[in-house]
């Protein structure tokens, strides 16, 4: 198939899967277009079977704002045309479903097929704010094909907009060959000098991660025992957190490494991983530490426990609990052949489920399915 694939190019999930998914079909000899203002940041080394056409965003003296939104409209439909596309992937509702839905516009006969996967803030942020609401349900309503990364998402979406489009729930996936425990940093002393419990958290630094909960889970942590918290990511949070850290008296204890697109080797030479989100979709980044075999802390919420097997291979308490996982992660730190079951029962369970090849297989499956409505 010729495939193009319409994304965020920043740090997230939804860009990491993207460009993860379309490495993966480029492997298995599809033809794929990505199309975005900016290289996904997953996708900087060659690919055979992988195109990046970037997107000009112009400024005009009229235009208080770039047409953003118009100018990726206008370059799917000039890829789609001078490729000969089948269908068009895009990731989140807003813009690139109603983007996609333009260039299906400008092409008419020809135009390929529209597939739009559902990835979370487009819908429980952005697609809730009054002025996105109805154009959001439009462009899934207009999508010949719309996914969700999880149950929890595809219920929330057609609970508040009550669509009518079929939605085929597609998980996130990881590459167990990439994703593991033997992947790790080799030198864990760069980390933890003199022989410290690591703990883990990677997220792009939105309100809705609770970067605050993280330090504060931290400094509970190491009042009985030596740790160090790494903090791997960037966002409008960051700031805050290192300020909270000063104030705690932990500012030397933790660690903010920015953005890594090889984030295993960092995640290998974790005890602990921290992901107390307001609300999670899915998981990816928990995702990717279990198959490290590295146990989660989370929150309750959203996709979450779709991902995280509370009790088997992590814990999973109320949202803002900063207590209750402070005493879960020193239960773990303090039983290493605990720590070590739960991580291999995550292993496990990140194998099984949500292994790459099986995922994009199902993705293949509805490409076709779609195709041949």
């Amino acid at each position: 198939m010729n495939i193009g694939i319409t994304c965020y190019p920043t740090v997230g999930g939804s860009g990491a899967v993207a460009a993860e998914l379309g490495k993966k079909l480029a492997g298995r000899g599809h033809r794929v277009h990505f199309v975005s203002h900016r290289l996904p940041f997953r996708l900087g080394e060659f690919h055979e079977n992988v195109r990046f056409h970037e997107v000009d965003i112009v400024s005009y003296s009229l235009f208080e704002y770039p047409p953003h939104d118009l100018a990726i409209a206008a370059r799917m439909a000039e890829v789609a045309r001078d490729h000969a596309l089948d269908l068009f992937h895009v990731h989140y509702a807003i813009p690139h479903a109603i983007a996609g839905y333009l260039a299906q516009g400008i092409l008419g006969d020809k135009a390929p097929r529209l597939i739009t996967t559902l990835h979370g803030t487009d819908i429980t942020l952005v697609g809730q704010d009054r002025s996105f609401f109805e154009i959001t349900r439009f462009g899934i309503e207009r999508s010949n094909g719309v996914t969700a990364v999880s149950e929890f998402l595809k219920r929330m979406t057609v609970d508040e907009f009550q669509v009518k489009n079929h939605i085929e729930v597609i998980p996130n996936f990881i590459d167990t060959r990439v994703c593991c425990a033997t992947g790790a940093y080799k030198d864990r002393a760069a980390f933890a000098p003199a022989g410290e419990k690591v703990l883990l958290h990677i997220s792009n630094f939105r309100p809705v991660k609770r970067i605050s909960d993280v330090v504060r889970v931290f400094e509970r942590v190491q009042r009985e025992l030596p740790a160090v918290l790494l903090m791997v990511g960037d966002g409008p949070e960051r700031s805050s957190a290192q300020a909270l850290a000063r104030r705690l008296g932990v500012e030397g204890r933790v660690r903010f490494l920015g953005r890594h697109d090889a984030v295993e080797e960092i995640i290998g030479v974790a005890d602990l991983f921290l992901l107390p989100s307001e609300l999670e979709s899915f998981g990816l980044s928990a995702l990717e530490a279990m198959a490290c075999g590295v146990p989660v802390i989370g929150s309750d919420a959203g996709g979450l426990p779709e991902v995280v097997k509370s009790g088997e291979t992590g814990y999973l308490l109320p949202v803002g609990d900063i207590e209750g996982m402070a005493a879960r992660c020193l239960e773990l730190l303090k039983d290493d052949a605990r720590r070590r079951r739960m991580g291999e029962a995550g292993q496990a369970r990140a194998a099984k489920l949500f292994e790459a090849e099986q995922i994009v297989s199902h993705y293949e499956r509805y490409y076709e399915k779609v195709l041949a409505a």
